[in-house]
């Protein structure tokens, strides 16, 4: 029986998470005290109908429960059940934005902030995070990049490293971006926007691609970049990192440095790394 525990952040789509893994046949619950984990996982063992792909989410809206989960999860294991944890995180400031926009107040915060809630429930959930399988970050992630995202860990069986990689091209006319942890000026390659023809187009069209992609320069900056990256995220993810920032910045944000994420993004997913890719100021 295939058996998956989400947690994670209040407001970071653990409803979200469920309902796809419940579009794809798992039996699911959602907001289970983690006491009843054994026991949950027993009667779905034993049920007379089959159930072989079950799904709960765990999370600190069990309150006082929510101290049972390590107790649960070795009592997991000692009845020969094997499972996987899915963490889903998002920034501080997304979380807070999406609590804003809907009007909901954090579980944690009945007597506080939002603020205040999402600093006490990284706090209560700091261990689980450290024992997840999987940690999804969903701060710049659409609905439907978030259901691949499931799907490629769940059904394509596609190896994924426990790192979130967001691939970032930006214009340093509007500054670097603040939570860059790599950051790589692509300047010196020759530039579209001087192209009367390509002026007007940005790197993920077509023809603005295949003039970048057309300089010796450029092919040589990729493959360099490749193989530094390589070399790094390894022991990135042994140091125990689960979110990275490449920033790629080009003048304005929107031809060369667009085309360099394009690809490096493709490189690093090639090699099943998991990718969220973000052009910030392509569109100004």
């Amino acid at each position: 029986m295939e058996f998956v525990i989400i947690t994670g952040m209040s407001g970071a789509g653990k409803s979200q998470a469920i309902r796809i893994l419940e579009d794809i046949n798992y039996y699911c619950m959602d907001n289970m005290p983690p006491s009843l984990l054994p026991n949950f996982a027993e009667l779905c063992r034993s049920s007379s109908k089959e159930v072989d792909k079950v799904a709960v989410v765990v999370d600190i809206r069990g309150r006082i429960f929510f101290k049972d989960l390590f107790n649960s999860l070795s009592e997991l294991k000692n009845m020969g059940i094997q499972y996987r944890i899915l963490f889903l995180d998002a920034s501080d400031e997304e979380l807070v934005k999406r609590y804003k926009e809907q009007r909901r107040p954090h579980p944690l915060s009945t007597t506080g902030t939002i603020v205040d809630g999402i600093r006490d429930e990284r706090v209560s959930l700091e261990e689980v995070k450290k024992r997840s399988d999987y940690i999804v970050d969903t701060t710049n992630m659409k609905l439907s990049r978030l259901k691949e995202e499931i799907l490629d860990i769940f059904v394509h069986g596609k190896i994924t490293y426990n790192l979130n990689v967001t691939v970032m091209s930006f214009g340093y006319k509007y500054g670097l971006p603040q939570d860059s942890d790599l950051v790589f000026d692509v300047r010196f390659l020759p530039n579209p926007f001087y192209i009367e023809s390509l002026k007007e187009f940005t790197g993920n069209d077509k023809n603005v691609q295949e003039y970048v992609m057309s300089f010796d320069v450029t092919r040589i900056f990729i493959r360099k970049l490749e193989d530094i990256l390589l070399f790094l995220l390894p022991y990135y993810i042994k140091e125990g990192k689960s979110n990275l920032v490449i920033s790629i910045g080009c003048t304005g944000g929107k031809h060369r440095s667009v085309t360099i994420s394009n690809n490096i993004a493709s490189i690093l997913r090639e090699k099943k790394y998991r990718v969220l890719l973000n052009h910030r100021d392509v569109g100004k």
